[in-house]
Order: C-alpha cells, then structure tokens, then sequence
C-alpha cells in the first residue's frame, strides 16, 4: 500500500541506523513492528496477577503438546 508520509529525516536517519534497515521503507516497516511487539508485550506484563491458572506448569506442558503436536 502506498502512503505519504512526513517524517523528520534525522528520526528517520537514526531509526536506519539503529535497525540496520537499508531503505526508508524497510526502516518503517521495522519501527513498526517493533511498536507492535512492544504494546503487546506491554499487555502481557499488565494481565500479571489478573488470571488464576488451575495448570501446574507440567499440565500446561502437556496440555500444549496435545494441541500442537510437531513441538
């Protein structure tokens, strides 16, 4: 998908450099998913101690090899 963006280019320059991305594109694209991974893992910290797992650890071993088999 195309879009124009107005980006500052030292931030731009900086985000390259940092990631060893090669173009502009590659850049963002990596900015991005790294935004991603960071609010996901953000919500994972914040569910800490709000769910009760009835599994001991062994269990839910178990219990993911029975749903993927190939682990």
């Amino acid at each position: 998908m195309r879009t124009t963006l107005a980006i500052k280019e030292k931030l731009l320059d900086e985000v390259k450099s940092l990631s060893g991305a090669k173009t502009k594109k590659e850049a963002v694209e990596k900015a991005l998913e790294e935004f991603i991974r960071r609010r996901k893992a953000r919500k994972l910290i914040e569910l800490e101690g709000k769910m009760e797992l009835s599994l001991t650890l062994d269990e839910l071993i178990e219990q993911r090899r029975k749903d993927v088999p190939h682990r």
